[in-house]
């Protein structure tokens, strides 16, 4: 028997014929398409990485901290920053927001509950929610009269009030249309959403356009409300891999049911806290990233083309004839960008100034002949 297909035989129905999450990863000149942070961790932090990894490889014949402790308290004091207190029982952390979102779905999710999310958004939202055994629901985004990406509070609490999930997702901004939420609008779903877990997803949250609200504030006396976050975007750490999120101390400590022992290994700690500690520094480009984000979005107008208004460090854009076709023909001259599977759409980071050029160079280029569909 051909071993694809006994391997097929053995695996679980649900996961039968599905595709593996994974953006292309090629060698280009400008790659714009997994909305990294473009700037390379700066010479000083690098430096206080590599002695804090130094003194903690010392130590790798023991188990690293299971709880994480320090790394808690650093997050929850960053978090603090905002305003909006947090204490360290209320940080949970992971292998990048990915592994805390995981973490949320095994223990609130599971065979005979159900997720909802409001598509277009995170792709790995019902991935990781069908992984774990949960039934996803694809809410519907737009609003009457305004943009087609949008979701106002009526629609999300009458989609919750059909489907009455156990677990409900929100991105603010979101991906990949980099559209904010009102906290109004959280507050309703959260409401609606009678017994079940609210997750705000603020992936990007640090490079929202002023006045932007963050879910914390919401935090206080809603034990169901989980805000997620990660150190991969505006701190430059993608390759860190650590995520975290923010809630009740009373549901942090039911996460504890459902890791691994020692999930976060004392490297990654290590690195982490070193981040932390430079935090000023880390995000001193955000404010960079947020000029050549609204950039895009101010020159694409110009062009003809129909870009997003975003809150977040990349621009979903519409207008073209075939997304695809004009995905490969930017490829053709070094530009990676992301086809997220919208029709007539493509997503681009918002990069160094250079490489902020070169795409609106190449695209500007393929205009004459790509546009024709109106978003």
């Amino acid at each position: 028997m051909d071993p694809r297909a006994t391997v097929d035989s053995m695996l679980r129905a649900d996961l039968r014929g599905r595709t593996a999450y994974g953006a292309p990863q090629l060698d280009v000149p400008v790659a714009l398409n997994t909305n990294e942070n473009s700037y390379p961790v700066p010479d000083v932090v690098v430096e206080a990485m590599t002695r804090a990894v130094e003194e903690a490889a010392r130590g790798l014949n023991r188990y690293p901290d299971r709880e994480f402790t320090a790394l808690r308290e650093d997050l929850a004091a960053y978090l603090s920053r905002s305003g909006t207190p947090v204490t360290a029982d209320q940080v949970w952390a992971g292998n990048g927001s990915n592994e805390v979102l995981l973490h949320l779905l095994q223990a609130f999710g599971g065979p005979g509950r159900t997720a909802l999310g409001f598509t277009p958004a995170y792709s790995m939202h019902p991935i990781i929610t069908t992984t774990t055994g949960t039934a996803w629901v694809d809410g519907m985004r737009g609003v009457a009269g305004a943009g087609a990406f949008d979701l106002d509070a009526a629609s999300a609490v009458a989609q919750v009030r059909e489907h009455r999930p156990d677990v409900v997702f929100l991105c603010s901004p979101n991906n990949p249309t980099g559209t904010a939420l009102d906290l109004d609008t959280v507050v309703a779903v959260h409401d609606a959403a009678d017994g079940a877990l609210v997750v705000v997803d603020e992936a990007y949250a640090e490079f929202a356009r002023p006045g932007t609200p963050s879910a914390l504030t919401l935090l206080a006396g809603r034990p169901r409300l989980v805000v997620t976050r990660t150190m991969s975007k505006a701190f430059a750490l993608a390759g860190g891999r650590l995520g975290y999120l923010a809630a009740d101390p009373a549901l942090t400590d039911a996460l504890r049911l459902v890791r691994m022992p020692y999930h976060l290994s004392t490297p990654t700690q290590a690195v982490a806290r070193a981040a932390l500690a430079h935090a000023d520094l880390m995000l001193d480009t955000v404010d960079v990233v947020k000029h050549q984000r609204d950039r895009i979005v101010t020159e694409l107008t110009a062009l003809g083309l129909d870009p997003v208004p975003s809150d977040a460090n990349f621009v979903l854009f519409g207008g073209l004839a075939d997304s695809h076709v004009t995905w490969q023909a930017l490829l053709e001259r070094g530009v990676l960008v992301r086809d997220v599977g919208i029709p007539h759409y493509l997503r681009v980071t918002a990069g160094t100034p250079e490489e902020t050029t070169a795409f609106l160079d190449a695209l500007a280029a393929l205009v004459p002949t790509h546009v024709g569909a109106a978003s």
